[in-house]
Parts: structure tokens; C-alpha cells; sequence
């Protein structure tokens, strides 16, 4: 059986990603990943590897604390 995919959106830093999980472009094309099984995502917009993170959050002073809440309701699609 595989393994949850668990995403954490890091205090002033990058999303993890761990589990199993596949990472796709916008035609449906894999990222090679070399095997693995966690991944930092860019969150600032400022990693020169994006859509990966580089580390340039906290090289550029990237500030952006997290605290977990609900979502509302979507709303209805007309």
C-alpha cells in the first residue's frame, strides 16, 4: 500500500510535499524526480529552480507564518 501524501506549508518557507505523490508541467509531463519521496516547493517566487525550492526564502528574508483554518464552502458552479 502506498503511502498518505502529506503537504505542510513551512512557517516563512517552502511547502513539502512527502508520500506518494507525482509532479506534473501543464501538459501532463512527469518531473523526474530520482526517487524521491519528499520534495520542497517554492513558495516565495524567488527559487532559481522553481518549482522547486532553492533555500532563496530565507536568503531574501521571505516572512510568512502559517496558522491552519478552515476554508469556506465552495461556491456552487453555475
Amino acid at each position: 500500500m502506498s503511502e498518505k501524501t502529506k503537504i505542510t506549508i513551512n512557517n516563512n518557507g517552502s511547502i513539502k510535499v512527502e508520500g506518494d505523490f507525482e509532479i506534473v508541467d501543464p501538459t501532463g509531463t512527469p518531473f523526474g524526480l530520482g526517487g524521491r519521496t519528499a520534495i520542497g516547493l517554492c513558495r516565495c517566487g524567488l527559487s532559481a529552480n522553481k518549482p522547486f525550492c532553492d533555500g532563496a526564502h530565507a536568503r531574501n528574508g521571505f516572512s510568512d507564518p502559517v496558522v491552519a483554518r478552515d476554508l469556506p464552502a465552495p461556491k456552487p458552479k453555475v
